[in-house]
Formats: structure tokens, sequence, C-alpha cells
């Protein structure tokens, strides 16, 4: 099922990507490697790629900045983040820049695949419709509204709502 997938996997621990990588290709998988957030941003943007598995704790810039990179450039692959961090604010931070699933290790690659698999059966994912009515455009995906030419925060920083903004 898995055979025709290809993943990039970014992930600093090398013997960590290293055994992903075997278990990947075990299962059919063509996997790409990097140990750096930097390197992820080019070949997402670069590979169609079917799923990336973004480690949160990088040497570079960490997972959440390169996940809401990766979805502010248009890259809109499915990714899981992996990572030591099991707090629930970590989960909900992963999923709210953009990830699709959040596995906290120590993890079973059997679960790892697993979750690959449920990512490959969805269709592919078309980048969120920017919705107009009028002057008025909200992206879902950005969470930004313009009114004309002027751009902001949706919903606005809670400071702009206490003063009425």
């Amino acid at each position: 099922m898995l055979a025709s997938v290809r993943v990039l996997v970014v992930e600093d621990d090398m013997r960590m990507a290293s055994a992903i990588r075997r278990a990947l290709r075990g299962a059919g998988v063509v996997a790409d490697v990097t140990a750096s957030g930097n390197d992820a941003q080019w070949m997402a943007v670069a590979t169609a790629y079917d799923v990336i598995v973004l480690d949160v704790m990088l040497p570079d810039i960490d997972g959440f900045d390169t996940c809401a990179q990766l979805r502010r450039a248009g890259v809109w692959t499915p990714i899981i983040m992996v990572t030591a961090r099991d707090a629930v604010s970590d989960r909900v931070r992963g999923l709210d820049v953009g990830a699709d699933d959040y596995l906290t290790k120590p993890f079973s690659l059997e679960e790892l695949l697993a979750r690959l698999r449920a990512l490959a059966r969805r269709e592919g994912v078309d980048r969120p419709t920017v919705t107009v009515v009028g002057s008025l455009r909200l992206d879902p995906a950005t969470r930004q509204v313009w009114r004309g030419a002027s751009c902001g925060r949706w919903p606005p920083p809670a400071t702009a709502r206490s003063r009425g903004g």
C-alpha cells in the first residue's frame, strides 16, 4: 500500500533517522532524509513528497517553525510531527501550525507506518480556498482577512479585541 509513496524524513538524530529510513524502505517507501529544517523547506518545495515526517527539535529552525513556513509557502503535503515533547500544549501547537498528525517519541515504527498508510489513503489536499465577499477576503489557512488592500490576522490579537478593534 505504501509502495508508491515518497516520504521526506526530517530528523537530526542520525540513529533515529536511519531506523525510520530502514523501516520505510522495508515497506517499499522511497525516503529522503535531512537533519535540517532549512534543507527540509527547499526539499519540500522542489520535490512532490506524499508525506513529511518532521522532528520538532532541530539544530537550525525547529519543526514548528519549519511546518509553519512550509504552509505559508503553499506546501500542503501531509506532515507528521515526531518528538519527545509530549505536553498537550506542544501537540496543540504542532497541529495549529499545520501538522496533520503528532507522534511522540519513543514510538513504534509499526505505528508510524500505519499513520503513513492512513495519510496516503487521503485524497490530495488542496490549499483551502480564499472566501471573497465584496471587498472582504478571508483565508482560513493563514488566518488572514483583507478589506480592500488592508490585511490583518483573524481573529485579531486579544489586545486589539479588548480595545474594541
